[in-house]
C-alpha cells in the first residue's frame, strides 16, 4: 500500500511517499481503508522525536493519530464493527509505527467511533483529537456545567473551537481570546471574544467581574499568568501545553482515546452543537505541505490530508 513514512526524525522535509506492508489486524483491532486523516501538532513534535524518551519508535514510521476511514476487516475479537462500517478514530498507541497517514490503518477497537452521519470524511478526520482533547478536559478535569463561564485560551484553533462549542453544549458562558481576525467567528460558535495582549486581564474581568469560573489553556506562555488575575476563588484550571498548571492547583491533560467521549462528540457533531471547521485539505502526496501550514499556527480549523 501507498504511505507517508519517515526514516529519520526531523521536519516536514524527512516525509515521502513510499510502498509499505499492509497491516495486519490484531484480535482487538479493525483493518480501516483510509479516506482521511488530519494533522496535529503532536505529529511535528513525535517525527521530532520529542516523545522519544516515552515510546518506542520503529523506523519507517508512518506518522498521523486521526482517521476517517471505511472498516474492510474487524479483528476475530471485535463485534462492534463489520465490513464496511464508516468510522472515525484517535489511533495512537504506546509504540509509534502505524500510522495514519496510509491507504490503510489497523486501528485498536477502543480508538473507534462510528463516522457522523452529517458530515464529509474530511470533517470527520478533524475530530478525534483535537475534539477528544477539549472534551475531557471539559469533562472530565474542569467538569464544566451550567452556570459557569469558562475563559479559552487560543479559542479559534482547532481544539479551541470544539471546546468553545463543548462549553456551550454543557450550559456554560464561554469567554475565548483570539486574534481580532477571529472575533467574529468565535461570536458564531457562542464565545465572547478578547483580543490577545497587553490589558488582556483587564478586557477579561470587563466581561466577568467575579471572575471566570474555569480556564482552559491551550497556548501556553503568558497564559497561566493572566489566569491568577482573571480566575475566580476556586476557579477549575486545566493546560495542554504547560505541566506547570500543577503548580497552581491545576491539571495537566494529556489525551487518551477513548470510544465513549469520541461516540459522545460523535452525538454532539450530529445533534448540530458542534461544527467542524477546515482550513485547508491536501492530497497524501503534499502531506509536507499540510504539516508546514499546520506548523504556522494561524489556521482556523483543522489541516486535513485525503487519501482516496
Amino acid at each position: 500500500m501507498k504511505a507517508v513514512v519517515y526514516n529519520s526524525y526531523g521536519g516536514p522535509e524527512v516525509l515521502e511517499i513510499a510502498e509499505v506492508a499492509d497491516p495486519k489486524v490484531g484480535p482487538d483491532s479493525v483493518l480501516i481503508r483510509v479516506k482521511a486523516a488530519s494533522v496535529n501538532p503532536v505529529d511535528r513534535k513525535v517525527q521530532a522525536g520529542y516523545l522519544d524518551s516515552l515510546m518506542d519508535v520503529f523506523f519507517p514510521v508512518v506518522p498521523g493519530w486521526d482517521v476517517a476511514g471505511i472498516v474492510e476487516q474487524p479483528g476475530v475479537a471485535v463485534p462492534e464493527f463489520a465490513v464496511g462500517d464508516e468510522v472515525i478514530g484517535y489511533v495512537r498507541e504506546d509504540v509509534v509505527r502505524h500510522g495514519t497517514f496510509a491507504q490503510k490503518v489497523a486501528a485498536p477497537v477502543r480508538t473507534l467511533a462510528r463516522k457522523p452521519r452529517n458530515v464529509s470524511w474530511a470533517q470527520a478526520a478533524a475530530l478525534p483529537l483535537a475534539g477528544l482533547t477539549a472534551y475531557q478536559a471539559l469533562v472530565h478535569h474542569l467538569e464544566v456545567g451550567p452556570g459557569d463561564t469558562v475563559l479559552v485560551h487560543a479559542a479559534a484553533g482547532g481544539v479551541g473551537s470544539f471546546a468553545v462549542q463543548i462549553a456551550r453544549s454543557l450550559g456554560a458562558e464561554v469567554i475565548g481570546t483570539a486574534s481580532e481576525r477571529n472575533h467574529d467567528y468565535l461570536r458564531s460558535l457562542g464565545a465572547q471574544p478578547v483580543v490577545y495582549g497587553d490589558g488582556l486581564a483587564d478586557r477579561v474581568r470587563a466581561l466577568a467581574p467575579n471572575g471566570v469560573d474555569a480556564v482552559l489553556d491551550l497556548v501556553g506562555g503568558d497564559a497561566l499568568s493572566i489566569t491568577s488575575q482573571v480566575a475566580a476563588e476556586g476557579a477549575r484550571i486545566a493546560s495542554i501545553v504547560e505541566t506547570a498548571v500543577t503548580d497552581i492547583g491545576g491539571d495537566y491533560v494529556f489525551v487518551r482515546p477513548d470510544s465513549e467521549d469520541l461516540g459522545a462528540l460523535v452525538d454532539l457533531v450530529e445533534t448540530g452543537a458542534i461544527e467542524i471547521e477546515v482550513a485547508e485539505v491536501f492530497p497524501l502526496e503534499k502531506t509536507a505541505d499540510a504539516q508546514r501550514l499546520n506548523a504556522q499556527g494561524r489556521t482556523r480549523g483543522k489541516v486535513v490530508v485525503e487519501v482516496e
